[in-house]
């Protein structure tokens, strides 16, 4: 009997290999890129965030994991590799002196942009919780909240950023104290507030 249980029971199936790390893999190319990036090494850190990208996004895509963050990360470091090659460096002049501004901008867009059709920490949220969970109104309101926050921090980061080329003498706190500052409190909330917000909600 133990026998022909076991041989009626179906075989595991198996998924595709999902990264650990979540949204904050996703920002790792992003924030390398921005703190390598300079007037004399934009170039290599365009070369390092996409090798980062494409390591720590590119098997998910395989499988068919699109997420809105990987995707860009991919096209914006492929494009300043492919005009670091192409182009003279006198017309990159305002490529190298706002590189890090774009970047941070660009990600400002990418976050609050999905606000309006899927916000995209629920991207990775949705990996970690069941199906029946994904349209419920505290899921929706925590990434709702997580993803504004993370587009909020990366819009501060690029004024943060252009202020530091306006002000050279303040470098030390727009290009390197802020931003340190910020990223970390936004991880601190990330890792706390869903489980915060759950609890207030079952009260």
């Amino acid at each position: 009997m133990a026998q022909q249980t076991a041989a009626a029971t179906p075989a595991p199936t198996r998924k595709p290999p999902v990264r650990t790390g979540g949204v904050f893999l996703s920002f790792l190319p992003w924030i390398i890129f921005s703190f390598v990036a300079s007037p004399s090494t934009w170039e290599y850190a365009a070369l390092a965030g996409l090798i980062a990208s494409v390591v720590l996004s590119g098997e998910d895509l395989l499988h068919g994991k699109i997420r809105v963050l990987d995707v860009t990360a991919i096209v914006f470091f492929a494009v300043l590799c492919v005009l670091a090659l192409f182009l003279d460096r006198g017309d990159l002049r305002w490529l190298e002196t706002y590189a890090q501004v774009i970047s941070y901008g660009l990600v400002a867009v990418v976050a609050l942009g999905s606000l309006a059709v899927d916000p995209f920490t629920a991207q990775y949220a949705r990996e970690t919780v069941p199906r029946e969970v994904w349209k419920t109104p505290v899921f929706v309101h925590i990434n709702r909240v997580l993803t504004t926050l993370w587009g909020v921090v990366f819009a501060v980061l690029a004024v943060s950023t252009w202020m530091a080329v306006r002000h050279p003498s303040q470098d030390d706190w727009f290009n390197w104290i802020i931003p340190i500052a910020l990223l970390v409190l936004a991880v601190k909330v990330t890792q706390q507030y869903p489980e915060s917000y759950k609890a207030r909600a079952r009260s």
